[in-house]
């Protein structure tokens, strides 16, 4: 089969729909090498380590017109390329379809990682909204199958978008597998040294905006008994100007914030870390609450979205706005040596719920029904 997929996350996104493009391009491309696969972006990093995988052919815009207007090219030029290269399936991976793709006599499928645009305009920039609202619509009635990437997302969608539920199909996301292997104390030593950790701190993995809640965390552990530092790792946006100006009024000295961090030293800190804490409003997935998991690191998690689904019982669940609720599961978690133990125990073994081969087998499965 000749597979294609809308690969711009995979080349220039750092977070959450980067990291989702990439495991499933190489995870699929390393346990199903019978087919061909090609990857459309508009341009290309070398940010990525091993990526992309060597069997798969990378096409980007080549003609004058085509590189200066890549935007164009992607939602809609891309469809001729699909029949000029006979592709039998397009994957659209971060819920995006090209225009035409009905014309191109392949099948297709989108992945639709979360509907926060439909939940929470406020959110979004008007134009930003008119033209994502545009993009959803589109894929949504084009696709042959839609993937949700979880049982939140597939309420979502067949809730706000009015689409069949036999069109969906939940198909859990994997993280890499870099996460799942336990590190020597002597690694951990280094990445302790390289980014001058302290022996005990908390994690917060994730991009600095309002929804990710990282106020709150700060103010929760502000409010603890303890004075463990917390280490935050994740791309600022404007909301971060509110975080420093609470950090500076209330002269708090123990957030440390570590920029331009190579992802290959990710696993490292996950696993140094005391406990991990994502108290984000609203997720499709929460992709590190994974990543977490598999580094053998207890987490704490907003409830009232798909976090539940993804962090399973033995995490604990909070109202991120509730300081004094917040404060205590840190305190508890901290405090019982015992409780830690069992969280880091059953939420490694929850994880394998999310294995990387068994994921490409249900995927592959809904490559196969639509044909």
């Amino acid at each position: 089969m000749r597979i294609a997929y809308d690969a711009k996350r995979a080349f220039l996104n750092y977070s959450g729909l980067g990291n989702y493009s990439r495991t499933l391009i190489s995870s699929i491309s390393k346990y199903l090498t019978e087919n061909q696969y090609y990857l459309y972006t508009p341009r290309a990093n070398n940010d990525f380590r091993d990526f992309p995988p060597k069997n798969t052919s990378v096409i980007m815009p080549e003609t004058f017109l085509n590189k200066k207007f890549r935007s164009y090219w992607r939602s809609y030029k891309i469809a001729d390329s699909l029949k000029k290269e006979k592709i039998d399936l397009f994957h659209g991976l971060s819920h995006e379809l090209p225009q035409n793709i009905e014309k191109t006599g392949a099948k297709s499928i989108v992945t639709i990682h979360d509907l926060i645009l439909y939940r929470f305009p406020e959110l979004y920039k008007s134009i930003d909204r008119i033209i994502y609202k545009k993009k959803y619509e589109h894929s949504l009635r084009a696709a042959d199958k839609i993937i949700a990437i979880s049982q939140q997302t597939k309420r979502d969608i067949i809730n706000f978008m009015n689409i069949e539920e036999s069109r969906i199909e939940v198909v859990y996301q994997s993280s890499n597998p870099i996460y799942n292997t336990q590190l020597s104390i002597e690694h951990l030593q280094q990445v302790r040294e390289k980014y001058d950790l302290p022996s005990e701190f908390i994690l917060s993995v994730g991009t600095i905006e309002k929804r990710k809640n990282l106020l709150e965390l700060i103010k929760a552990v502000h409010h603890t008994r303890s004075n463990i530092p917390v280490v935050v790792v994740g791309k600022e946006k404007k909301y971060a100007k509110e975080v420093y100006s609470f950090i500076a009024d209330k002269q708090i000295s123990n957030i440390i914030f570590l920029k331009n961090l190579p992802g290959i030293d990710l696993p490292g800190i996950y696993q140094l870390a005391s406990l991990f804490a994502y108290p984000s409003s609203f997720e499709g997935f929460g992709l590190p609450v994974l990543e977490a998991l598999q580094s053998g690191t207890p987490v704490i998690a907003a409830k009232g979205s798909c976090l539940e689904e993804t962090g399973g019982s033995e995490s604990l669940y909070i109202d991120p706005f509730n300081t004094e609720e917040f404060s205590i599961a840190i305190n508890r978690v901290l405090e019982d040596s015992e409780l830690r133990k069992t969280m880091k125990f059953q939420g490694f073994e929850f994880s394998r719920k999310f294995d990387t081969k068994t994921s490409i087998e249900s995927l592959n499965n809904i490559y196969e029904s639509i044909f």
